[in-house]
């Protein structure tokens, strides 16, 4: 299996860029309902990632802030708590089960580490189940039919 199988395109998600003040991203992240995002620098790659709770520490060290002073303040003077660790489309699946177990979603980076999108932890976890539910299906058909050829002869 390719973890391009398992790939959410960087068109298709939410990031911010490593320059965007912190009003620019509280209003990106606003209608969205993600605990982290990938940050990005301007040549598009993967510099790390953004929680609720980077957020929320920042901003306790910030005192008397508001929307306006927000236009400020640069997300990238908010420290990461953890930056989650990025793979190439050619790690293996095993590296990627690793990396998923530990965290919500994993970047993944091209040969030039330049961001291409993340796998998110639940399509793995669905493969997997699906594959054990087809699994045990054909396990159970294929008990049914020794019965049958049992009973036949």
């Amino acid at each position: 299996m390719n973890i391009l199988f398992f790939l959410s395109p960087k068109q298709d998600l939410m990031y911010v860029y490593d320059d965007f003040t912190l009003r620019q991203t509280l209003e990106k992240w606003e209608n969205n309902r993600y605990a982290s995002i990938p940050v990005l620098n301007r040549k598009g790659e993967y510099v790390g990632t953004l929680t609720e709770g980077d957020i929320l520490w920042g901003l306790k060290k910030t005192h008397g802030l508001d929307l306006e002073a927000a236009e400020d303040v640069p997300i990238s003077s908010f420290a990461h708590k953890r930056d989650y660790k990025a793979v190439t489309v050619s790690t293996s699946m095993d590296q990627l089960i690793e990396a998923a177990m530990n965290q919500n979603f994993v970047p993944v980076v091209d040969d030039r580490g330049m961001f291409i999108g993340i796998v998110r932890r639940q399509a793995i976890i669905r493969y997997c189940y699906d594959k054990a539910r087809s699994e045990q299906a054909g396990a159970k058909t294929a008990r049914r039919r020794e019965t049958v050829s049992a009973v036949a002869n």
